[in-house]
């Protein structure tokens, strides 16, 4: 299996990974249902779905849901990361706010606000402003909580340098 990275910028998308990654909105639609029109005000959440497995990096800039494997790299910066219950993923992870409903090792970095639903599994370092985790949740890991809550940047580069900031402290 290759490698992949993936980019959720707007711009790369062309609905051409239609049935692969879909918004919430087309999901629900099915796959040859016409693509709509998003209003300015909608906020979609990109989909990679349980059949998928990903090696490499995925980034971009909008909402994403996972129910795949996953291996490497997520991050999306300012939006919302959801790991659905039957997602797998190992991975370090970088967002505004994870909700983590499925199996996650790696560090989860989110500066908003990380949350844990009960059942789900998280093995890693989180680092966040705020944190919640459910009756029935497993974590094995450190939790260091920021309540200045500061906003890292989306690109790659800044999120990586602020990570490694982080550790160095």
């Amino acid at each position: 299996m290759l490698p992949v990275q993936l980019s959720l910028d707007p711009p790369f998308f062309d609905g051409a990974w239609k049935g692969i990654m879909q918004t919430t909105n087309e999901a629900q639609r099915g796959p040859s249902a016409p693509l709509r029109t998003l209003s300015p005000v909608s906020h979609p959440t990109s989909y990679l779905g349980p059949s998928l497995k990903i090696i490499g990096e995925i980034s971009g800039d909008e909402d994403l849901r996972l129910d795949c494997k996953v291996e490497g790299l997520v991050s999306i910066g300012g939006f919302r990361l959801t790991v659905g219950p039957s997602a797998h993923v190992t991975a370090e992870i970088v967002a505004r706010e994870a909700v983590i409903s499925g199996e996650v090792t790696g560090d989860i970095s989110a500066w908003d606000r990380i949350e844990i639903k009960n059942n789900a599994s998280v093995v890693g370092n989180l680092s966040t402003g705020k944190i919640m985790v459910e009756e029935g949740a497993y974590f094995k890991g450190s939790v260091q909580i920021d309540s200045k809550s500061r906003q890292i940047g989306t690109d790659l580069d800044s999120l990586l340098s602020g990570a490694k900031k982080a550790e160095v402290k």
